[in-house]
């Protein structure tokens, strides 16, 4: 999914880009073309910034699967400790 949105997200940076080349290139720029590029540079800001929402999303659930399996490795600790003590007592 964010492989897919950094290749849209670049792919509408390069026209973008190629629509700015073409509108330099020519004597004049329609209004119509002006904000069809400024639509183009909205929609460009507004996937950037999911595409950092999201990155921040998955960070803090990576921070929550961690804690959380550092919580199950000290529990597995906790039972091999508890085990080993009830055969030392012939339990």
């Amino acid at each position: 999914m964010t492989k897919m949105k950094r290749i849209l997200t670049t792919g509408l940076i390069a026209v973008l880009f190629a629509g700015m080349i073409g509108v330099t290139g020519c004597s004049g720029v329609s209004e119509e073309q002006m904000a069809e590029l400024e639509a183009l540079r909205s929609e460009v800001l507004a996937l950037e910034k999911e595409v950092n929402s999201l990155k921040s999303e998955k960070a803090a659930l990576e921070r929550e699967i961690a804690e959380k399996n550092a919580k199950l490795d000290e529990c597995a600790k906790t039972k091999a400790e508890t085990k080993k003590n009830l055969e030392k007592i012939g339990l």
